[in-house]
């Protein structure tokens, strides 16, 4: 009883601490030959004085996000356009293919206000030759269809999956589209104008590639909840491309490929389509909707990069994401994550068992990887920390990284113990949240046939 009273105790007091964490502006700033233009983040007000999460652009592209602060009565773009200059300016870019043809799969439920903001961005985009398909998953209400067929009319397809769960539903979108290749973005993003295009393009410059995904950064920063999720790293993977090879496993990845998540997430990634269609798309026991939880994302990296395929990280494909906001929200998402990390591990040994040896050989530093996962995050905020396009932790480069909300591994708030917990939790749960997921999928077939 009174290690129950302790963890209780330590509960309250981290929540307090958490309640303490104040707003961050979001804003982008592109640093153009005609000088530095600077624009509040996607449904955000104009920058004003206080601390300013800064995504930094050289010519457009996304190079580093910095955590500044605009004093009071200061010019908000003098000052962070001087702190922006020490992001390193990176690698210029070569010249890109002419993207293939493309589908983008947007599911959703219930949730149709987040869903047309979406819709709008991916509009908006510069890929030549693209489609958008919206896969309602097991809707309550006819609210999803009727928008899209009294605002985007012909220009959005819809398919309706009655069977809960995201993977499901990302399989039946996998079954309506006509691209070469096919994107996958949440209903709760606003996706940059060239982000398909960046995204799609390394698919016509590389036969092997069969997936690809791009830079997530938030929306906004408004509550304890946001600020805390993105300070450690949120899910952004840093500003420096990088192809993972199966057939040249990376020498800092010892748990290649199973460490999944660093490769990106289901926010932002696209695959060839004949390359996931062959692998048989997702797993449909995985993922939001299910009693896994997740893992839907990472079990398709792990299925393509397992059949010789190679994954491609490109920073330039950038969603905005809107972060959950409560305290409430960080457990569910804390116990799933966890959930999702061990069930698409399991549905990966169920559907692979040939990819068992590889595991367990990996099972030492998988057990050290776990305890980094969950373990209580050390502070290390700092005032104007840069994390930019020498990253290390993606994938080479000499550059500072830093604390700054937005870079990978970052911490400028300490991880609550109680978050860490569930996490843990959910890593013991997932295995057994996979098998009763494909159990209930069997009761669904029998019912249905």
């Amino acid at each position: 009883m009174a290690g129950v009273r302790r963890a209780r105790q330590e509960t309250r007091r981290e929540i307090a601490e958490f309640l303490s964490i104040g707003p961050v502006q979001v804003a982008e700033l592109d640093l153009g030959d005609e000088g530095p233009v600077l624009r509040p983040g996607p449904g955000s007000a104009p920058v004003t004085s206080g601390a300013v999460f800064l995504l930094v652009r050289r010519a457009g592209r996304p190079v580093g996000t910095l955590l500044g602060e605009v004093p009071e009565g200061a010019d908000p773009t003098r000052v962070l356009a001087a702190l922006a200059r020490e992001v390193p300016r990176g690698a210029a870019p070569g010249p890109s293919p002419a993207p293939p043809s493309a589908s983008v799969v947007v599911a959703t439920r219930e949730r149709a206000d987040q869903l047309a903001r979406a819709l709008d961005s991916l509009l908006a985009q510069d890929h030549p030759d693209f489609e958008i398909v919206v896969v309602d998953n097991a809707p309550e209400t006819e609210e999803t269809r009727e928008l899209v067929e009294r605002k985007y009319g012909e220009r959005v397809g819809y398919v309706r999956e009655p069977v809960p769960g995201l993977a499901i539903a990302h399989n039946r979108g996998l079954s309506a589209v006509r691209g070469a290749v096919v994107a996958f973005t949440d209903d709760d993003v606003v996706a940059d104008p060239r982000w398909l295009t960046e995204l799609t393009a390394p698919f016509a410059a590389d036969p092997r590639l069969g997936c690809a995904t791009g830079l997530i950064l938030p929306a906004r920063l408004g509550t304890p909840a946001q600020v805390l999720l993105e300070s450690h790293g949120g899910f952004a993977k840093g500003f420096t491309p990088r192809t993972y090879d199966p057939e040249r496993p990376p020498a800092d990845e010892p748990l290649f490929p199973f460490t999944a998540g660093r490769f990106g997430s289901g926010a932002s990634m696209a695959f060839r389509t004949e390359v996931l269609r062959a692998v048989g798309g997702f797993d449909p026991a995985t993922g939001a909707g299910t009693r896994a939880r997740g893992g839907d994302d990472l079990y398709g990296f792990v299925r393509v990069l397992a059949q010789g395929h190679r994954l491609r990280y490109t920073p330039s494909a950038l969603v905005w994401h809107h972060h959950r906001e409560t305290w409430r929200d960080l457990e569910t998402q804390a116990y799933g994550y966890g959930a999702g990390l061990t069930a698409y591990l399991t549905a990966i040994l169920v559907n692979r068992p040939a990819l068992l040896p590889a595991l367990l050989a990996r099972v030492p530093g998988g057990l050290a990887h776990a305890r980094a996962l969950t373990a209580v995050r050390a502070t290390e905020a700092r005032a104007a920390d840069v994390t930019a396009a020498g990253d290390p932790d993606a994938g080479g480069g000499a550059g500072p990284v830093t604390g700054a909300p937005g870079g990978h591994d970052s911490r400028t708030h300490p991880w609550p113990r109680r978050l860490a917990r569930l996490q843990l939790r959910g890593m013991l749960y997932g295995p057994v949240g996979y098998l009763r997921a494909r159990r209930a999928l069997r009761t669904v077939g029998r019912e249905a046939g």
